[in-house]
């Protein structure tokens, strides 16, 4: 008798440690995303208006590389997430600020009926434009502190531009799903809880078009995957 309960009391507490909060069943796909072949010339823009708040020069942005060529600012995807895996309810603000005459962050992800808040902390007049080919299109002015919250509701990549100063790109990512992420500046990207299988990633990048990936996860055991990208 005392046998069977000791045995009753373990199988118990591996049940509950099993499903403990914060204790996760599923594997994941770790990767990062890297430029191939020679590193394309770094443009640089003159500024001819509002030097006072732009300066004279800005970097235009599109491509930002470690010294090791990891890619910042790539977006990744699952192509055939689980299923029924759904677009996630929006937790958590997401801003896109003009500051010193530039988007910041200069790509976001936002979830499908999910609003981007866009700010203004330039002492300066902006404005907001955009013609999405799924969402509605937008031409806003925005003068300094006033913020301007746009809803996007269908999955695409939208571009925004700011047509008073003419090198100022930002992009809208909406998702279809939760599996999505944009690399930092070490090109690494993760995803988690996900059953064993195999799944297709893309990748997209505002300077070096799209590619595709695919990597096979186990049962409790991480897949890693690196994405090559090359210069059109």
């Amino acid at each position: 008798m005392r046998g069977m309960q000791v045995a009753d009391g373990l199988c118990a507490l591996l049940m509950g440690l099993l499903f403990a909060p914060g204790i996760s069943l599923g594997a994941s796909i770790k990767g990062k995303v890297v430029l191939v072949g020679p590193v394309p010339a770094q443009k640089k823009i003159d500024v001819t208006i509002d030097q006072y708040v732009c300066g004279t020069e800005k970097d235009a942005g599109d491509l930002l590389l470690s010294p090791q060529k990891d890619l910042r600012n790539a977006v990744v995807w699952l192509e055939n997430p689980p299923a029924g895996t759904l677009a996630p309810a929006q937790s958590s603000k997401v801003e896109m600020d003009q500051n010193g005459c530039v988007f910041i962050p200069r790509v976001v992800v936002v979830p499908a009926s999910g609003t981007v808040d866009f700010l203004n902390s330039d002492r300066l007049l902006h404005n907001i434009h955009a013609t999405p080919k799924l969402n509605v299109s937008f031409n806003r002015t925005q003068p300094k502190s006033r913020t301007i919250p746009i809803t996007f509701e269908k999955p695409e990549i939208v571009r925004i531009n700011c047509d008073l100063h003419s090198w100022m790109v930002g992009w809208v990512v909406v998702a279809a799903h939760s599996y999505y992420a944009i690399t930092g500046a070490d090109g690494q990207f993760a995803f988690d809880n996900l059953p064993p299988g195999q799944y297709k990633l893309q990748v997209w990048h505002e300077r070096l078009g799209t590619a595709q990936a695919s990597v096979t996860i186990g049962d409790q055991q991480a897949g890693r995957v690196t994405v090559e990208m090359k210069a059109p």
